[in-house]
C-alpha cells in the first residue's frame, strides 16, 4: 500500500527544458522518461526521482569544484 503524502510532490522543472548529451535535462536534470508524465506519476516514483535528482545535482557540482580547483585552468596552487 502506498504511504499517504501530506504534501504534493514539487515538479522539478525550472523552465530550462534543454538536453544535454546524455538525454538528461540541463535545468531539472530529469531524463526523458522521468519527465515524460510527471503528474501521473505514482506519489512514491516521484519521490525516487527526486532523490536522485539530488544525487546528480551533489556528482555535477563536485565535478564542477574539481574542475574549479584543478590547476590547468591557469590558477596557482594556494599552498599556504
Amino acid at each position: 500500500m502506498d504511504q499517504l503524502e501530506l504534501f504534493e510532490l514539487p515538479n522539478p522543472c525550472i523552465g530550462v527544458c534543454q538536453s544535454n548529451s546524455r538525454g538528461y535535462c540541463t535545468g531539472c536534470l530529469r531524463s526523458r522518461d522521468e519527465r515524460f508524465n510527471w503528474h501521473a506519476k505514482p506519489a512514491a516514483e516521484r519521490a525516487y526521482i527526486l532523490k536522485l535528482l539530488t544525487q546528480r545535482r551533489m556528482r555535477l557540482n563536485a565535478k564542477a569544484k574539481k574542475e574549479d580547483d584543478s590547476p590547468a585552468n591557469g590558477k596557482s596552487l594556494d599552498l599556504f
